[in-house]
């Protein structure tokens, strides 16, 4: 699987956004497609997917987005950084895109379940009554619960819970040899660990494009251990966001951090930096599965 632009181009009226970028991503590179806001990220994703006429050249496994557009997003499984308004009610909305995809709806249901997202509580209920993290869960479910060639995915954790963000690193670590992955996102630190390849934009021109090395253990756990100097409700707040409890009052902090997330999870804390006493974190093991404990 090939996806190639070639001398693309974009122009809003006068404006050109995108401005002669040359790329191909195979099968097996995850990459990192990182920017400023403006940079032109989100915009050469739509030219990418057809939904934009542009100049130049783009295919995906031979196929123009724009021509064969159906042929095209059958490949593709895409998560935007904005869910669309729908107010289609969830249980239709799993229902048409299964039809639309060619696969059981029981495949995108095990996705979101897998997630925290029991579809039967909201099968009801619109799309656009759903909570941002609800709306996330489920464009994931439907991107990752079919057999996709090139998953496009734009911010695609910034809504979840740190559970629901370790179930995703999982379910992309399961695709990490069978399909090519583009992660955009305005912070490399948000992705870095996802990914083996970074290509920066600016202002519509591509300033970075480099490999990486590929170490990341999409699945890996740290056991985290926090002592703070004094207690502080704001950090309390903060990190009970990640999952973690106290048993002394706030004092001390224990938790565990998906292996990925250590760069986010590090940031949170420098923000807290002249409250922390000491940090530990230890790799945790692999847990054994279910079918090697069954054995």
């Amino acid at each position: 699987m090939i996806c190639r632009l070639e001398k693309v181009v974009k122009r809003f009226q006068r404006q050109e956004v995108i401005k002669g970028i040359d790329l191909e991503i195979t099968r097996g590179h995850r990459v990192a497609l990182v920017g400023s806001n403006g940079a032109g990220k989100t915009t050469l994703i739509r030219c990418l997917l057809g939904e934009y006429k542009c100049q130049g050249g783009i295919s995906v496994d031979g196929l123009d987005p724009r021509m064969h557009r159906r042929e095209v997003l059958s490949k593709v499984g895409f998560v935007p950084q904005l869910p669309p308004p729908l107010r289609m009610p969830v249980g239709q909305l799993v229902s048409f895109a299964a039809g639309v995809c060619d696969v059981e709806p029981q495949r995108i249901e095990m996705v979101a379940e897998r997630l925290g997202l029991d579809l039967g509580r909201f099968r009801r209920h619109p799309f656009v009554k759903l909570s941002g993290g609800q709306k996330q869960k489920l464009l994931i479910s439907i991107a990752l619960g079919r057999d996709t060639e090139l998953l496009v995915l734009d911010e695609p954790a910034a809504n979840l819970d740190p559970e629901a963000r370790r179930i995703f690193f999982e379910l992309l670590a399961e695709r990490r040899d069978t399909a090519a992955m583009l992660i955009s996102s305005h912070r490399l630190d948000e992705v870095a660990a996802l990914v083996n390849r970074v290509i920066e934009l600016d202002r519509g021109v591509v300033v970075l494009d480099d490999r990486v090395a590929d170490l990341a253990d999409l699945t890996s756990r740290l056991g985290c251990r926090l002592v703070l100097t004094r207690v502080d409700d704001a950090f309390g707040r903060a990190i009970r966001s990640w999952g973690f409890r106290t048993s002394d009052g706030g004092r001390t902090w224990e938790g565990v951090v998906p292996g990925p997330d250590r760069l986010r999870f590090l940031g949170m804390l420098s923000r807290y930096a002249a409250l922390l006493a000491s940090i530990g974190m230890d790799e945790l093991p692999q847990p054994v599965p279910a079918e090697v404990r069954c054995a």
